[in-house]
């Protein structure tokens, strides 16, 4: 199996392997949960691999993800990895809302720490913007949250560049988590540059393609109705046609590099530099073991530019969510002097 090495995420200190894993699938959006042992034999087997950077957030479920990470942690467990969840999503009442307030960033972390049995969050993101309230009000509070010692970094997700450049100037934002892969590589032209001109680190979920890029086309054919996945515009006929031509391309490719189309994929996205780290999830152990594999696959940047080539932004059709989630682009916040309070 392949080595796994360490990473500096960002400038402020967090230190990560340099491939994570990706928790949401294990309880919720994929299909059912999966069963509770497996996973947190799964979760253990990721750390004596090596990766211990693990993802979740309080909207996984809501709230199982976290209690099951919780579990998978005791025993001494805790000290071995660096863990990072979210808040942002509330689902009271059963409806779906994002929130930034200041009360409800406080609540919502409590509630965290104590489903996860733990005394401080490693990385704390903001799951989406709360267009609604400032963004440096949210911070304000999440600066709070480090003073008292319950959080250790800040985090944003799906942030624009604009977000991230006034969150930053309230409270240095250690990583941003973004979609990017062989299909999604939007970010490139804005967030990307923005990161790193100020240092922060870029964490990339969906790396996979949401697992297009390790089953291929026919993976449609078998999500269960439970899988959300089976909505997105992607994975729907009218464009799975064209994009099966992609992995196609792709799979060629792994066949002459002596490795699986996913493989491929994954060493692209370790390849796009040194602050990258994605986090690809999976609920198997042999997935797991091939998504390690991916850090032996070394791409010349003409291989690069040829992967690049298949997966140019005309050829991928169908946008990456349906229009009614929330995503960077639509993560604008009003201006401080607006804030009344609430």
């Amino acid at each position: 199996m392949a080595r796994v090495t360490r990473i500096k995420l960002g400038s402020q200190g967090l230190e990560v392997s340099t491939q994570g894993l990706g928790c949401m699938g294990m309880s919720a959006f994929y299909g059912p949960p999966k069963p509770e042992t497996d996973m947190i034999a799964l979760v253990h087997h990721a750390v004596r691999s090596g990766v211990t950077f693990l993802d979740t957030s309080d909207s996984y479920g809501p709230f199982t993800n976290e209690i099951l990470l919780g579990k998978a942690l005791q025993g001494g467990m805790r000290e071995k990895v660096e863990l990072a969840t979210k808040f942002g999503i509330s689902y009271a009442d059963g409806k779906r809302e994002i929130r930034g307030d200041p009360a409800y960033v406080r609540a919502a972390c409590e509630a965290s720490l104590k489903r996860l049995g733990i005394d401080c969050i490693d990385l704390y993101y903001q799951h989406r913007i709360d267009t609604r309230v400032p963004i440096e009000v949210t911070m304000g509070e999440l600066k709070k949250l480090v003073e008292e010692g319950k959080i250790k970094y800040i985090g944003l997700s799906e942030a624009s560049a604009s977000t991230i450049r006034r969150a930053h100037a309230v409270h240095p934002i250690t990583a941003v988590q973004l979609e990017w892969s062989l299909w999604t590589r939007d970010v490139e032209e804005d967030i990307i540059p923005t990161c790193r001109e100020l240092g922060i680190g870029i964490v990339a979920y969906s790396p996979l393609g949401r697992g297009f890029f390790s089953a291929g086309p026919k993976m449609a054919n078998s999500l269960s109705d439970q899988d959300f996945r089976k909505s997105m515009p992607r994975f729907q006929p009218e464009n799975l046609e064209q994009n099966a031509v992609i992995f196609e391309r792709v799979n060629e490719m792994a066949k002459r590099k002596g490795c699986t189309p996913s493989q491929l994929a994954l060493a692209w996205v370790h390849h796009q530099g040194s602050d990258v780290c994605p986090i690809p999830g999976t609920t198997k152990i042999e997935n797991f073991n091939q998504n390690i594999g991916a850090l032996s696959v070394k791409l010349t940047p003409e291989e690069m530019a040829e992967l690049e080539s298949y997966a140019s932004t005309d050829s991928v059709k169908g946008d990456r969510y349906s229009s009614s989630v929330s995503t960077w682009k639509d993560s604008e916040t009003p201006p401080l002097s607006s804030w009344k309070g609430e």
